[in-house]
């Protein structure tokens, strides 16, 4: 911002405040971790579910899978045929450049997202109205970002390539390597904590797994550290699990639970937007998310929405059990970090009893 003469603005809160100061700034470059994203998708989702004209839902429908085609015809490696980019321009025109507009994002020409992997269902969402949300990953001990995807060089799903001068591998257990001029020498007066973050050879362990593909694109798993080991012995990443459950438009938080445990088991809550506005467009009334979660067509259809994010997963990831929260996770209940990141451990010691209650029978 600097460099370019910027103008940058903050949202403090984001839960309440967002898509009004995007309106006002309607800005050219937009940051947002994944629970921003996600919270802008189930806004979005709630207009649409709202719209009673079969004609109008099936142009956006029509309108989205054209800006999939097209942001996935711009990924690294891809090249866009002549028609797909002339049938985008006129969906475009006609249906997502309006829709940006509405949220504020309509002179926005780059948008990212970091701080957690954003769920891959998320990034196909905005796709779908053609902004690529650019993922890129990095640590206070790396500077920022070390890996980057570019308005030319992108895949979604990933955090991009690392940038010039710095190396990522992968280490045998997994693990995210990085060595560069710009990681940390290491943490003040504590020589025991800065040999557990670089190794003899320089690397800096990230406490995070992932993978990287041919053409360099790194993929970031899960924290090493909140891996589950299940008491069969399987590791188990639980973002992956959570990732495909909050893809669900009335799922606003999930956390998949299994440590020395024989299986998987969740705890989800209701999203704070989207349930209610769902709720009302199926004639269910109710005057609080508790309401809520105790009505049965809710229940039905976070059953469906467990067993659809079931489907996608090996069997020792499945949810065999899980518990609709009456309540909602936010920064301020404690059970989110200001950036909107699960607190698992608070969630862990605030809900024990809950989950040993699913562990029962």
């Amino acid at each position: 911002p600097i460099h370019h003469g910027w103008h940058v603005h903050f949202c403090h809160n984001a839960a309440a405040e967002l898509l009004a100061a995007l309106g006002s700034v309607r800005p050219t470059a937009f940051f947002g971790v994944p629970r921003v994203w996600e919270k802008i998708q189930a806004g979005i989702q709630a207009l649409l579910a709202a719209e009673q004209d079969p004609a109008k839902r099936a142009a956006v429908e029509a309108a989205m899978a054209t800006g999939r085609r097209y942001v996935s015809s711009r990924e690294f490696g891809n090249t866009t045929p002549d028609g797909l980019a002339e049938e985008f321009r006129q969906a475009d025109a006609a249906v997502l450049q309006p829709i940006r507009s509405l949220l504020g994002l309509g002179e926005a020409t780059m948008v990212a997202s970091a701080a957690a992997p954003l769920p891959p269902d998320v990034g196909d969402f905005f796709a779908g109205l053609g902004l690529m949300i650019l993922d890129v990953y990095g640590m206070t001990e790396t500077t920022g970002a070390f890996t980057t995807n570019i308005p030319d060089a992108f895949r979604l799903g990933t955090v991009g390539r690392p940038v010039p001068g710095v190396e990522v591998r992968i280490a045998e257990d997994g693990e995210i390597l990085t060595r560069g001029p710009l990681n940390t020498p290491g943490y003040l007066n504590l020589p025991d904590r800065t040999a557990e973050l670089i190794d003899e050879e320089g690397w800096l362990h990230t406490g995070d797994i992932g993978s990287m593909d041919a053409d360099g694109f790194l993929s970031v798993v899960d924290r090493k550290k909140e891996l589950i080991i299940t008491s069969g012995g399987e590791n188990i990443a639980p973002a992956g699990i959570e990732n495909l459950l909050v893809a669900h438009p009335l799922i606003g938080q999930a956390l998949s639970y299994g440590d020395r445990r024989p299986y998987v088991v969740a705890l989800l809550t209701l999203d704070g937007d989207m349930a209610p506005a769902w709720a009302r467009a199926r004639g269910i009334e109710a005057g609080s998310l508790a309401e809520l979660a105790d009505n049965q067509a809710i229940l039905d259809a976070v059953a469906e929405a467990v067993a659809v994010a079931n489907e996608r997963l090996a069997r020792v990831q499945q949810v065999k059990r899980w518990r609709l929260l009456p309540v909602e996770w936010t920064a301020e209940s404690e059970e989110l970090t200001p950036t909107l990141k699960l607190k698992r451990r608070v969630v862990h010691a605030k809900y024990a009893d809950v989950i040993d209650a699913l562990y029962e029978g």
